[in-house]
């Protein structure tokens, strides 16, 4: 993984941006508007922290800033990814994301080169995408303890669909797809260095965390600015944020970032409750859309508590 240094280069000039850009954010009401703004970040950067501060900032809704958040978080794992690429992990099957719940099988083939058979239940921003990031287990390899790797598939390879899915109750502008993977044929070099569990998977569980909420959090203060809110919810909204951005320097499987992570994201619930509170009774969009996209908060809560206690039992 690679771990993101600006945090200490430019997080300075991206607090300023924070602070003092304009509060009017351009109408996105799907993912044709957001695409090109999104674009146009990542021509001026390719830093992940500074993509999900802007492209979280400049969200119009929670779900876009959560799309650039989880953008920024893919570029943390693979800085290979370019600029007009949009791209998504590919992991959670029906049973569920942990190793033994992976049935997508990579078979070798006598060429060389390898097949992927299996289905994907969640492609975020699927019909967007221009690439994925799949996870299969080696087909001959334990079920139970299944050896895993993560395969580069751009969208376009035969044998790849994106079954739409039913959109979410929350977010609800922000495609999700199914993945089905029919005999996709690709090269031994798609394949990414290293265990698929321990350097990909797991790790990305908490770099999305970390950058998902720097964007929740960025789209937070600009609306905290526009609509005068207490400064004290202003500087914890800016607290938090400069806490999270200083810990994406550090590995994202250390137990210590893990207990650190978890005091932040309560912080950043906290600031969440605090801002829905300010929202209540507001009638404009911005207002509505916060309401019914709240949930989003929630999602993948129980997996965060586990971790932490997992982390704070390590540490003892």
């Amino acid at each position: 993984m690679h771990r993101d240094v600006s945090w200490a280069s430019g997080l300075h000039e991206a607090l300023a941006h924070l602070l003092q850009a304009s509060t009017s954010a351009r109408p996105m009401p799907g993912l044709d508007a957001w695409r090109p703004a999104w674009h146009e970040l990542t021509a001026l950067t390719g830093s992940p922290l500074l993509l999900a501060l802007r492209g979280g900032y400049d969200a119009d809704r929670l779900g876009w800033a959560f799309s650039a958040g989880y953008q920024a978080a893919l570029r943390a794992l693979l800085p290979s990814i370019g600029p007009d690429e949009i791209v998504a992990f590919g992991a959670t099957e029906s049973g569920g994301n942990r190793p033994r719940h992976i049935a997508t099988a990579c078979t070798a083939l006598p060429d060389g080169r390898v097949q992927l058979n299996g289905e994907k239940s969640w492609i975020t921003l699927g019909s967007g995408c221009t690439r994925l990031l799949i996870v299969a287990r080696q087909a001959d390899s334990d079920p139970e303890r299944p050896q895993l790797a993560v395969w580069q598939v751009p969208v376009a390879t035969a044998g790849v669909s994106l079954p739409a899915s039913t959109p979410l109750p929350f977010i609800p502008e922000v495609p999700h797809t199914r993945c089905l993977l029919d005999n996709v044929v690709l090269p031994a070099a798609a394949r990414l260095p290293g265990d698929g569990y321990d350097a990909y998977l797991k790790p990305f569980r908490t770099i999305e965390d970390l950058y998902v909420n720097l964007a929740l959090l960025a789209c937070t203060l600009r609306e905290a600015r526009a609509r005068q809110w207490p400064q004290a919810l202003r500087a914890r909204l800016l607290a938090t944020v400069s806490g999270l951005a200083a810990l994406t320097s550090q590995p994202a499987s250390s137990p210590v970032t893990h207990a650190t992570l978890d005091g932040l994201l309560a912080d950043a619930a906290g600031v969440y409750q605090q801002a829905g509170a300010q929202l209540a009774g507001e009638a404009d969009a911005f207002a509505e859309h916060w309401r019914r996209d709240a949930p989003l908060f929630g999602v993948a809560g129980k997996a965060r508590t586990l971790r932490a206690q997992r982390a704070w039992a390590l540490l003892g």
